[in-house]
């Protein structure tokens, strides 16, 4: 079922309750990219779903066209409708198309960034054998990580960032998958849902054509004790 939800930001977004939804890794990656964006820049946001990062982000880039790339054509439709909903057609599009055939969508290094919030689980680590909006949400169903990371190559220009929230267990691949197209680490930080519990979350930037130097950003807690929600945290959301 169709439901309108407000943002912290006054935007409207469109979700379907049965279908997949955002959540705060959608928050916290729009919040790690909007640092250091510049004014009227490019930028892109592969697998966007119903259009969220793009709807987060723009209220904080003065200038900058954005575009949101959707695989699912109901997700896609959804995220055009909030776009319009919230009169935002001259600065962020929606493109109903596949990550892996970028090439016929897009020009090369057409972007000066590329975002994604891609599924974090692959066939090893427990995919379900049904096919439907969730499982292709969670699981590298019509996706793997090297497909986002060849297609974020394509996408850039030279000394363009990519902003990347995934699971810390796969950091070897992350980081092998970047090395082989020349995008290099160049932010990282650790998402723990309590001070105490090992992290569940990483934030990735890497730059396209870069240097070798890694900032490990301090870690990001998301609730204390008692399970409220930390004060950065509320900050990040806008409380």
């Amino acid at each position: 079922m169709e439901q309108i939800d407000i943002l912290k930001n006054g935007y409207k977004i469109l979700q379907d309750t049965e279908r997949f939804q955002f959540g705060i890794d959608a928050v916290l990656l729009a919040d790690f990219a909007c640092k250091g964006l510049k004014n009227s820049e490019t930028v892109i946001d592969l697998g966007t779903g119903t259009g969220i990062i793009p709807l987060l982000m723009q209220p904080k880039s003065s200038g900058s066209i954005f575009t949101g790339l959707e695989v699912q054509k109901e997700s896609a439709d959804m995220a055009a409708r909030s776009v319009a909903l919230n009169g935002l057609e001259e600065r962020i599009r929606i493109i109903h198309g596949d990550l892996c055939k970028v090439d016929g969508l897009f020009g090369k290094h057409s972007f000066n960034v590329v975002t994604c919030n891609p599924p974090y689980m692959n066939d090893e680590y427990g995919r379900t054998n049904a096919v439907d909006a969730l499982s292709i949400a969670r699981h590298e169903v019509l996706c793997t990580l090297a497909d986002v990371i060849a297609a974020a190559d394509y996408l850039l220009a030279t000394h363009g960032r990519f902003f990347m929230i995934h699971r810390p267990f796969r950091l070897p691949e992350i980081f092998e998958a970047l090395a082989a197209h020349q995008l290099e680490p160049k932010r990282m930080r650790l998402i723990h849902p309590f001070a105490d519990k090992e992290p569940n979350m990483v934030l990735i930037e890497a730059r396209k054509n870069a240097k070798r130097r890694l900032i490990i950003e301090p870690p990001l807690v998301v609730r204390n004790d008692d399970g409220e929600y930390t004060a950065e945290i509320r900050q990040i959301y806008g409380d």
